[in-house]
């Protein structure tokens, strides 16, 4: 069993649509023109977000922010993840799956690659827009705090 969480990213134009919008892809294989399969390293956040629809209209809007598990380690299933992931955010609709987007474009405006970002943020967000609340906005200062907090637990 492989080391690496493996997520399946599926594209059929104005059906189903499923992406990653950020992380640092380790491998990647292309199963078929519409399909491939994109590995992190344990540890490594990544926003997967998916999209489905029918003849009827948006079936399924979500993002999720997610850590990739290290062997043996304990872990949320998550459809397309395998083996799965420590989900930090989970949201659906497609009005809280595009506040998140815009929360990860505010992230990358300061210069800040949102793989980097403190993981309790990313739940901070979460547990912000599932209620319709604005989550706190992720700063330069916050980040250095956490990249200080990161070098003197090791």
């Amino acid at each position: 069993m492989s080391e690496l969480t493996q997520v399946e990213v599926l594209w059929l134009e104005k059906r189903i649509e499923n992406w990653i919008r950020f992380g640092r892809i380790v491998e990647e294989q292309k199963v078929d023109s519409h399909r491939r399969i994109l590995s992190f390293a344990p540890g490594s956040i990544f926003a997967f977000v998916r999209w489905t629809s029918s003849d009827f209209g948006t079936v399924i809007s979500r993002a999720d922010v997610l850590q990739a598990a290290a062997s043996g380690q304990r872990c949320s299933t998550v459809p397309y993840v395998k083996p799965g992931a420590e989900i930090l955010l989970r949201l659906t609709g497609w009005q809280k799956v595009e506040r998140v987007l815009k929360v990860v474009d505010a992230i990358e405006g300061l210069g800040i690659d949102p793989v980097d970002v403190a993981p309790d943020y990313w739940q901070h967000v979460h547990n912000r827009l599932s209620v319709n609340e604005k989550p706190r906005s992720y700063t330069k200062t916050r980040h250095q705090a956490w990249l200080h907090r990161q070098r003197v637990m090791r």
